[in-house]
């Protein structure tokens, strides 16, 4: 059973509401007034077109909670302006920065020169106090980008915009009407003290972990021993299969447009408008699966880059990543557009109306999710589950006699052949130590294959407590807590494998080589790593300008994560390489895989990590692509 600790509750005020479906539920029931809807109206982004852009970073206050705090914001606004931008147009930006530390801007997935990306340490030194940084690049593409502070955990406190560019040629895509719907967390907490909170106790922010009811709930529906095996695996790893999230609605208010749940967002149409709704997750460390109750969504661009139509319930968007979508909405409704955090620990909302006195009826969130089997990367077809040791006498090591192993896959030679026959062996005396192999009982074979670090020796350190032996690919997989939501409620989710790309693929030559990249973490002790190897001891990954190459994600943890490559296309292998699509963020599932092909066109040093806020200290390595 695992120990329970008591966080003591700040003052949480009005956050609260946000923690639970009946909370929702509540929120739904309350009147919507003419005057809240008409402060909700108030909150808009406020549009900044042309060439030549004036951006000033500042310090505000704000309130978002009932308490005032200390924001950094751009040009004093949260979000910061959204910038219109026209496809092949040079745009310069002077930034100015007034705070009182470093800061920086980066262009999130433009394409441009590396001088121009905003990554301090590895493109430029960043923007001192009190200097002003010129921006100037050429824009080769169109679509829907964002921007934010790379300095620090700016973008946490209030530093981030969204971008339009708009096409030089006619638009492919038929609309009416656009809004940029832009999702966001904001805590009062200050970024460095969540933080430490989380180096300290990696569940810090989780009240969700099981409790005593839980198991005796647990042993009620799936019996003991079914009960004592599955927490005995989860316990021997260290793990939690409650670890959806890091940083949840216990201290996030999560925002649409910079409005609170309570205010709302608000868009308006008319009868027979095509709407394109332009979606940015913009936050710090929150996934959001979104939807519309009532009306089908078209996805028309994913990431900026247009995409075949396909037509969904709901999507969820990772860190980083942006989605747009078409609905026709039908007057004297008001549709509610729903964003709930992928934890179910709140939510945000705007509403779609063609009528200002009518209010969206906002549903309760779903379920909340457990981490399955799948989710460590395991391989339980052909194991028998009957045999495990539960005679309750402190011996907590697996009996492997009655175990029929002759399907397990293992990788203990790290030389890449993942089946061993173990049908002869005698597994009488057998024990598993947890502390050196995973809870798969899976040893923490070599990384590094194929051309990527040679640091291999530190997976067996600090920096990892797990790893998946037999990783499914994430392209059909909608994710933890969607991934019954078909047969459950007719809805579909939008999966990887939907997405082609709208035209024909620009570089069909097949890669030269594969560079495999094992995400890996040590959640209990919150380290964060690739390959086992922090940042800060890892060597850049080179790439020769000009080359194709293959990179293949391994999520060797039990956390979602948005990983994100500067200056250069992900192209996601989605099975059709005629037409795949290009994306600068891609999700990779817990204990899953997936790969995309890169082509080295851009010449210098390119940040690559994950977008989660407080895993990229450590989960982030430097591209170089030099001449050949």
């Amino acid at each position: 059973m695992q120990k329970l600790v008591y966080k003591p509750q700040s003052s949480l005020s009005r956050r609260r509401f946000v923690m639970g479906a009946a909370s929702a539920m509540m929120l739904a029931s309350l009147p919507f007034t003419q005057s809240v809807l008409a402060a909700s109206l108030r909150k808009g982004l406020t549009t900044l077109s042309g060439r030549m852009f004036d951006l000033s970073i500042d310090y505000q206050t704000v309130n978002f909670t009932g308490t005032d705090v200390r924001a950094t914001v751009i040009n004093q606004s949260i979000p910061g302006p959204l910038l219109r931008w026209k496809e092949g147009e040079t745009v310069t930006l002077r930034v100015k920065n007034n705070l009182d530390i470093s800061s920086s801007i980066h262009w999130h997935g433009i394409i441009l020169p590396a001088s121009m990306d905003g990554v301090p340490g590895i493109s430029f030194e960043g923007i001192e106090p009190g200097d002003t940084f010129e921006y100037n690049f050429t824009l080769g593409q169109s679509g829907t980008y964002w921007y934010h502070s790379h300095s620090g955990f700016q973008e946490q406190t209030g530093m981030y915009g969204a971008i339009v560019i708009d096409p030089k040629d006619a638009d492919p895509v038929a609309y009416d009407r656009e809004y940029v719907v832009m999702l966001s967390d904001w805590s009062d907490e200050e970024p460095e003290s969540i933080y430490a909170k989380l180096k300290k106790q990696s569940d810090y922010y989780n009240f969700r972990e099981r409790t005593l009811v839980d198991l005796f709930d647990d042993i009620s529906a799936n019996g003991l021993v079914n009960t004592w095996n599955a927490r005995s695996m989860w316990n021997k790893g260290r793990m939690s299969d409650r670890d959806i999230s890091d940083v949840t609605g216990y201290t996030y208010t999560y925002l649409m447009n910079g409005n609170t749940p309570e205010k709302g967002w608000q868009g308006l149409f008319r009868k027979g408008e095509r709407v394109r709704l332009r979606f940015i997750n913009s936050a710090a460390m929150t996934i959001f699966d979104v939807r519309i109750p009532g009306l089908k969504m078209t996805v028309v661009a994913s990431d900026g880059q247009n995409v075949q139509p396909v037509s969904v319930d709901e999507f969820r968007i990772g860190v980083a990543e942006t989605y747009d979508v078409i609905v026709e909405p039908e007057v004297d409704n008001a549709y509610c557009i729903f964003a709930q955090s992928i934890d179910r620990t709140g939510f945000t909302y705007g509403s779609l109306t063609s009528d200002q006195a009518l209010k969206p009826l906002i549903p309760p969130m779903d379920p909340v999710a457990v981490l399955a089997h799948r989710d460590m990367g395991m391989n339980m077809e052909g194991m028998d589950h009957g045999s495990m040791d539960i005679a309750g006498n402190g011996d907590k090591t697996m009996n492997m006699n009655d175990m029929d192993h002759s399907a397990m896959q293992m990788d203990m030679a790290g030389n890449g052949d993942k089946t061993m026959d173990m049908k002869g062996m005698d597994h009488s005396a057998m024990q598993m130590d947890m502390n050196k192999v995973s809870s798969t009982g899976l040893g923490l074979a070599g990384y590094g294959s194929n051309n990527e670090i040679k640091h291999i020796s530190s997976e067996f350190g600090p920096q990892v407590d797990m790893r998946a032996a037999s990783p499914r690919s994430g392209l059909t997989d909608p994710g933890i807590g969607l991934r019954d939501h078909q047969s459950l409620y007719q809805r579909k989710v939008l999966t990887y494998a939907d997405i082609k790309g709208l035209t024909p693929t620009l570089d069909k030559r097949q890669p030269s080589r594969e560079i495999q990249l094992h995400l890996t973490g040590n959640m209990s002790r919150y380290m964060w790593s690739v390959n086992g190897i922090k940042f800060a001891d890892a060597a850049p990954l080179e790439l020769e300008f000009g080359e194709r190459v293959r990179i293949t994600l391994v999520n060797d943890t039990m956390m979602t994560h948005p990983m994100h490559l500067h200056g250069m296309w992900s192209e996601l292998e989605t099975g059709d390489p005629d037409f795949i699509p290009r994306k600068h963020t891609v999700i990779v599932q817990p204990g899953s895989s997936i790969s995309y092909l890169v082509t080295a066109d851009a010449l210098g040093g390119w940040a690559y990590h994950c977008h989660l806020l407080f895993h990229m200290p450590g989960m982030f390595r430097k591209v170089q692509v030099k001449n050949a």
